[in-house]
């Protein structure tokens, strides 16, 4: 049977919520216009989802493997109507895609799904990064570009919250 690698709760969400924004990747700094959500599941991913795939390894043979320090921020903005500011953050957003102990840079917007009692859209932008390890995360936050992006930014958003986890199991 081919194994196969899972995303962290915080991709998935970046995934199902069609993020669009910037990735830097091993392939440097990219556009994207992201997806359709896919059908991914935390609960049947119909490859291995034993301890054996912690760490975030990679589990095919493309030998791919994702930074295993997730930092996920979702941000409300003090205008939330206004598509101006929430461009503005995007934009603010994007420039953070030169710092590089960013391993993987995604900014998103609220996508249009269905409503459930577990969906909560109250946020208007969030961002998606990876780091290759917590040195580079806290490292990031004293970076020029993020201090810059804060000074810059903030007066755009109400309330931010963050998300950090370790990777225990990916699947690209």
């Amino acid at each position: 049977m081919k194994r196969r690698k899972f995303l962290g709760a915080s991709a998935l969400t970046a995934g199902a919520l069609g993020m669009v924004g910037t990735v830097r990747g091993v392939n440097g700094l990219a556009e994207f216009a992201g997806g359709s959500g896919g059908n991914a599941s935390a609960g049947t991913t119909g490859g291995d989802t034993s301890a054996g795939a912690a760490g975030g390894e990679a589990l095919s043979g493309a030998g791919a493997k994702r930074p295993p320090v997730v930092h996920h921020v979702f941000f409300w903005l003090k205008n939330p109507q206004s598509v101006e500011d929430r461009d503005k953050l995007v934009a603010g957003l994007k420039t953070l895609g030169g710092i590089p102990l960013i391993k993987e840079l995604h900014v998103g917007v609220l996508a249009d799904t269905e409503k459930r009692d577990v969906v909560d859209s109250s946020w208007q932008v969030s961002e998606l990064m990876f780091f290759d390890d917590l040195a580079g995360q806290k490292n990031y936050q004293d970076h020029p570009l993020h201090q810059a992006f804060i000074k810059n930014c903030s007066h755009l958003w109400a309330k931010v919250v963050v998300y950090d986890a370790m990777t225990v199991f990916t699947r690209l």
